[in-house]
């Protein structure tokens, strides 16, 4: 069966499409693979009691995962191009909606998540520079790494995958020395189980595997995107899955639980644990790598979102991708995370990155099942109606028990949302043309 044709719109100059599969899934596998695999087990343990619940908890968050990454890729078939969230929203459910999405992504969904991994990145490193303040660290990296990826988009995605390739490799190195060393499988837990703090370790997980959909952000740039963006974003999404469950493994299998219950740098830990100041060290080193690829991830795939909302007119036109990487694009990014790292202003946008953005997921995944609904059995959604269905139900639970369990970074997530709305209302959004709504259906209501 052939694809169906992309949905059309207006593109102020189109990219040339410079990265392949290998490119594409190694940003999938950057923007996944952080700090969080290394530092979340040990609370997790704590509130579980159990390390197989754990271990449970992990291939669940993987799974959930999976199902948007074969959502999004079915989306991505549809609409091949730059824009993420901003431009699927807009093209399947309304303008409106792409618009708040696309303010989301400006304040929250990038600079923020940036600045925050530049600052850990000076933290974690801040022994090998004594007398440097993190600070600086931070600042060096993020200009450094802009400026490659403002000089050439093939020369930034080549480092970028070269760096995660030595990434799994380490990983997978010490994952395959971590399980020889495990003494054998510890028996079930006695404790009685909690629905409510397993459900609850499922919204702390879903933070780590955040990234799985990094690819759409910049798929004008993409190789064959048809093709390529759905096998990109499904095997990036299915690596991190098992490299995850692996290292969980070796964290809560191959030492004491006591070793790592509660605690935060269980990477480390346990390193220590098996082999010493040596593997400690090592460790360390590779959450640095885990924090430079996240940090290379997000400056490759934020600009090209400010990119394209200044394509249709939100932004000022001087931020528009014609030709190259966004290079203005990348340096008003550059700006607003330094300007964050500096004040620490990020602090309290990251409370709220999780509600915001997960409501965002799933309002997408909807607008593909509202999409195939108009199309038919001719547009292939993989598992249709089971996989988009399942995510969305899955997102919104953990949304709605992250609202409870933390009511007022919920209500400044949805301040957010309302700030968009509301400038939508007054006008900003009314320059989207009749081209960005479906070209088969005629333009829904404005608000």
């Amino acid at each position: 069966m052939e694809a169906p044709a992309a949905l059309e719109g207006s593109v102020a100059g189109r990219p040339r499409r410079t990265l392949g599969l290998g490119s594409a899934t190694a940003l999938v596998i950057a923007s996944m693979l952080g700090t969080g695999i290394f530092t979340t087990s040990g609370f997790l343990l704590a509130d579980l009691r159990s390390p197989w619940l754990v271990l449970l908890a992990w291939g669940l968050g993987g799974g959930v995962a999976l199902l948007g990454a074969l959502s999004y890729g079915a989306l991505a078939r549809l609409i091949p191009e730059s824009g993420g969230e901003y431009l699927f929203l807009s093209r399947t459910l309304h303008p409106a909606a792409g618009y708040v999405a696309g303010w989301v992504s400006l304040l929250v969904g990038f600079s923020a998540p940036l600045a925050a991994a530049a600052s850990a990145l000076g933290q974690y490193t801040s022994g090998w520079f004594p007398g440097v303040s993190p600070l600086i660290t931070g600042t060096v990296v993020l200009v450094l790494v802009s400026l490659l990826h403002a000089w050439n988009v093939r020369g930034g995605a080549g480092a970028q995958t070269l760096a995660v390739g030595v990434k799994v490799v380490l990983i997978s190195l010490f994952i395959g020395l971590g399980l020889a060393r495990i003494p054998g499988a510890p028996a079930p837990s006695t404790e009685p189980f909690s629905t409510p703090a397993f459900a609850m370790s499922l919204v702390w997980i879903s933070f780590s595997y955040a990234g799985w959909n990094a690819v759409i952000y910049l798929g004008g740039e993409v190789r064959d995107p048809e093709r390529n963006i759905p096998r990109s974003l499904f095997l990036g999404t299915l690596v991190v899955t098992v490299l995850y469950v692996a290292l969980n493994a070796v964290f809560l299998l191959a030492v004491p639980g006591k070793v790592i219950s509660g605690q935060l740098e269980v990477g480390r830990l346990v390193a220590d644990h098996l082999g010493g100041a040596s593997w400690a060290e090592g460790a360390t080193v590779l959450v640095s790598l885990a924090l430079l690829t996240s940090v290379s991830s997000l400056i490759m795939t934020g600009p090209r979102v400010y990119a394209r909302i200044a394509s249709d007119g939100y932004l000022p036109a001087w931020m528009e991708q014609r030709e190259g990487p966004p290079r203005a694009a990348i340096l008003f990014q550059l700006a607003l995370a330094l300007l964050m790292l500096w004040t620490s202003t990020y602090q309290s946008l990251l409370s709220f990155i999780g509600f915001t953005l997960g409501l965002s997921t799933a309002a997408t995944v909807c607008g593909l099942m509202l999409e195939r609904v108009r199309r038919g059995p001719a547009m292939s959604v993989p598992g249709w109606p089971w996989v988009p269905l399942l995510f969305v139900v899955a997102v919104l639970a953990m949304t709605g028990l992250s609202v409870s369990r933390a009511p007022l970074p919920s209500l400044a997530g949805m301040g957010v949302l309302a700030l968009g709305g509301l400038l939508w209302r007054q006008g900003r959004g009314r320059r989207i043309t009749a081209g960005t709504q479906l070209e088969q259906h005629p333009p829904g209501p404005r608000l």
